[in-house]
């Protein structure tokens, strides 16, 4: 069997499947939608974020490398050769698939002078009242002057806030996303001391909650990342809908030494879905536990 030295395989998993296709075979790609390819061959292969996923098959990955392997039914040692040769011959343009122009300065609410009302609603939802006044204290969560809804900010990696989600603080199922919120920097809390485990939740309320529970096991919730999708991008009856959250690529890029990804995704239908299709996807390169809560 031949031999490849390991810093050759790296170079050639760095190849993504778009860039891959959109280099050496660009009559594979077709557009399904701003942000989303299908092949040719496989319309049900649907390349997005930087990632793939043949829903048919139910089989996906990152690199062209695993989708040659997977999909083309390559040994690893050819699907390895295949790519080298054609960057030997032809070096690749890296693509980046378009996301949304999030040119929109974002609009943050205006904060009203007190946060009675917010207070009152996250403890009414079993929210730990040392945990809301952490958030409070760090600016991650306040009430908003004109309607009283509880505020969840998320910051760029500049500590600039770059999102916020609004939600009733009454009986109204109120829910938005303010104006210019770009959704890479969704709502989190960042580990105090550096961890290797992330733990994902459809919304600012589910990690909160999350959050308290670890509270009340006398363990540490500050030394743990938290990390909120914004809802996930799934259709309850139609997996091939879901997509991996721009909030989570951002945060795998940026924290390199994350490894480990802990599902809390709701018991529904769209959250069963979306957990089945991150552990798929995202296990080629890291440890993907599905952990929902049991009610």
């Amino acid at each position: 069997m031949p031999y490849i030295a390991p810093e050759i395989v790296a170079q050639a998993r760095q190849v993504d499947l778009l860039t891959y296709l959109k280099n050496y075979e660009p009559n594979q790609l077709v557009p399904v939608c701003r942000n989303t390819y299908v092949t040719k061959e496989h319309d049900s292969l649907k390349i997005s974020n930087g990632l793939w996923y043949w829903f048919s098959k139910g089989v996906g990955g990152k690199s062209a490398i695993d989708y040659l392997i997977k999909v083309r039914n390559l040994s690893f040692i050819d699907a390895v050769q295949t790519v080298l040769g054609n960057i030997i011959i032809q070096a690749p343009i890296k693509y980046e698939q378009q996301e949304k122009n999030y040119e929109k300065k974002l609009k943050i609410p205006v904060k009203a002078t007190n946060n009675d009302r917010a207070i009152n609603y996250l403890l009414s939802r079993g929210i730990d009242k040392e945990i809301i006044k952490y958030c409070i204290e760090n600016k991650l969560l306040y009430q908003e002057e004109k309607t009283n809804n509880v505020v969840f900010i998320g910051y760029d990696n500049n500590k600039i806030p770059s999102y916020a989600f609004c939600r009733a603080t009454n009986q109204k199922r109120f829910m938005r996303e303010a104006t210019g919120s770009n959704k890479k920097y969704s709502f989190k809390i960042k580990a105090e001391r550096e961890n290797n485990i992330v733990h994902l939740f459809e919304s600012s309320i589910d990690l909160l909650s999350f959050a308290t529970i670890l509270s009340l096991e006398n363990r540490n919730w500050k030394e743990e990342n938290l990390l909120s999708l914004g809802g996930i991008y799934s259709s309850k009856y139609d997996v091939e809908k879901t997509k991996i959250p721009v909030s989570l690529t951002e945060f795998l890029e940026k924290n390199s030494n994350v490894n480990e990804i802990h599902l809390h995704l709701d018991r529904d239908l769209a959250g069963r879905n979306a957990s089945s299709f991150f552990q798929q996807v995202l296990s080629e390169n890291y440890k993907v536990f599905d952990r929902p809560m049991p009610y």
